[in-house]
């Protein structure tokens, strides 16, 4: 599913216009994005939580040449899902 597939859902299941749909999940989308990039946890009880995780340098190795080089420690978004979310997909198996 694609952004514009589940603007069409959400539009659809909250009974609001594409428009109206796009835009909040638009600002929803950027307020998460704002509040992970400020160093801040943003927990959805049921979905998951998002939040920044430190990496720390690690050795790599170029694969064009082979050559060993170190990679940069750096901050990285992740996204951990909710015990309902975990629940869902995995009955969604059976």
């Amino acid at each position: 599913m694609n952004k514009g597939e589940l603007v069409d859902k959400i539009a659809e299941n909250a009974n609001v216009t594409k428009k109206e749909a796009d835009a909040v999940l638009s600002a929803a989308l950027e307020a998460i994005m704002h509040a992970v990039s400020s160093n801040d946890k943003v927990t959805l009880v049921g979905f998951g939580s998002f939040e920044p995780r430190e990496r720390k340098a690690r050795e790599g190795r170029n694969p064009k040449t082979g050559e060993a080089m170190t990679i940069p420690a750096t901050v990285v978004p992740a996204f951990s899902a909710g015990k309902m979310f975990k629940e869902m997909v995995a009955g969604s198996k059976q």
